[in-house]
């Protein structure tokens, strides 16, 4: 037995992750589903700016990533913002709600991606596309998730590199397409500073409306905090890593949705459903098997998403489980592979009740950010009240301003003058009316023990009078 394997401690984790991973774990996460799915609903709703959105979702995602860079480097360990929550406000019952949030954000999302995956396969292969055929392609492809998830973060964050390199050509492919057909003259960029809208709203609604969908493209980055236990030495590596990661997704965000709208109309744009690149590809190179190949890239990129989502609900409920906050069966570890294995089966089994009830990929996608956004606000807050708590080691400290900036823009974008859909609070409600009932049974099951404990050693028996 080696000494490193001596002074392992039973529920730790392996530090497995460097820079490179990280990176490659950090842009995987946040590419994916949203940009491939989403880039026709944001034109409708602006029109040719719809690199706009893109560009306000990045920059308010920018922010938010100093605050979590501040406690990511100040308290490396894994439940990212439960974790921050619970430090913070020290109120069990709100740590529970932003840790099954959280979690409860990643799940949908991959549940979103599995059925996305489900759907590319069908078109990809010419194969019938019931909605059962889908739902069945989809639980197949979120149960090989959970196989790799448990085999171990390293296999995982393998499979991760991977699958980023294919998701990152598929968009790299879009920009070099729009390039292509700029050279022969059949691009059109004057489109690109067009702004139009189907409703009456005007510039700023339409934008802000369009903005929280966007900002669903962006999220992603704080996953990596839940990583934190298992990243090599996190207080150096993490901060320049994650901006790194934010800005090369942000610019290829902006290029991605130039070139879209340059090629195909914003109008036509927002027909093609889950699917408007496949119509950008296809459109800029109609001679080339270009647009054959597309929709196995799509399934790749969608495939990514579901992994790195599962993969950070598992190690958040893992996280909070160490933390007291969860039953503490939630952060068992298979004994050789270190890996959460029964996080990972509850996580799974929920996704599989979810893939079922999936909305449309906009209505699903804007819950997700408006969940997300919720607890960004509240993590930059955070930030400003744990000044007050210091630690022995060095760690990244962000400017004052921006954790302030941060709180303000987030908030903004939940409440309903952003111009989002009533129907995403009333799925965001569900979720946490599940949240609020699940916190519940664990109160009561808690109290339940406490009652048996003092039942069993009743030392106010013993000591006092008879």
């Amino acid at each position: 037995m080696t000494a490193e394997a001596t002074t392992e401690r039973p529920n730790e984790l392996k530090r497995v992750m460097g820079p490179g991973l990280l990176l490659l774990f950090i842009i995987g996460d946040i590419l994916g589903t949203g940009i491939y799915a989403l880039t026709g609903v944001v034109a409708e709703e602006v029109g040719g700016v719809v690199w706009l959105p893109f560009l306000i979702a990045f920059v308010v995602a920018m922010i938010t990533a100093f605050s979590y860079l501040e406690l990511v480097t100040k308290y490396p360990q894994a439940a990212g913002a439960a974790l921050y929550t619970h430090k913070a406000f020290g109120i069990h019952f709100l740590t529970f709600l932003v840790a099954f949030t959280v979690m409860t954000s990643g799940i949908t999302s991959a549940s979103t991606a599995a059925r996305a995956f489900a759907e590319n396969l069908q078109k990809g292969f010419g194969m019938d596309t019931a909605d059962g055929l889908t739902m069945v392609v989809a639980i197949g492809f979120m149960l090989l998730v959970a196989a790799v998830n448990i085999r171990g973060v390293g296999e995982s964050v393998k499979a991760n590199v991977v699958l980023t390199c294919v998701e990152l050509s598929g968009l790299l492919l879009v920009i070099f397409v729009a390039v292509f057909a700029m050279s022969e003259g059949r691009a059109d960029f004057s489109r690109v500073t067009v702004f139009e809208t189907p409703s009456d709203k005007g510039m700023f609604l339409a934008v802000t409306t369009a903005t929280s969908l966007a900002f669903f493209a962006m999220v992603g980055f704080e996953d990596s905090v839940n990583m934190a236990e298992e990243t090599k030495e996190p207080a150096r590596i993490f901060p320049k890593i994650m901006l790194t990661g934010l800005g090369i997704t942000g610019l290829i965000y902006v290029l991605v949705s130039i070139s879209a709208v340059a090629l195909v109309p914003p109008g036509e744009l927002s027909k093609e459903g889950a699917t408007p690149l496949l119509l950008v590809v296809q459109t800029g190179a109609p001679d080339l098997p270009i647009g054959a190949l597309f929709p196995f890239i799509s399934m790749f990129a969608v495939a990514n998403s579901a992994l790195i989502n599962m993969l950070m609900a598992s190690r958040l409920l893992y996280g909070m489980a160490n933390e007291g906050v969860l039953p503490p069966v939630l952060g068992k570890v298979l004994p050789g592979r270190r890996t959460p294995w029964v996080a990972i089966l509850f996580t799974t089994a929920l996704a599989v009740g979810l893939i079922t009830f999936v909305g449309e990929v906009s209505e699903l996608g804007g819950t997700t950010a408006l969940l997300l956004l919720g607890v960004f606000t509240l993590v930059n807050v955070a930030v400003l009240v744990l000044r007050r708590d210091s630690v022995e080691h060095e760690h990244f400290v962000a400017p004052s301003w921006l954790p302030i900036l941060g709180a303000l823009s987030c908030a903004y974008l939940v409440g309903p003058w952003s111009g989002r859909s009533t129907e995403q609070y009333w799925i965001a409600a569900v979720l946490i009316g599940i949240g609020v009932l699940l916190s519940l049974l664990v109160f009561l099951f808690n109290k339940r023990q406490h009652k048996q404990t003092q039942f069993q050693h009743p030392d106010d028996l013993s000591t006092g009078p008879h």
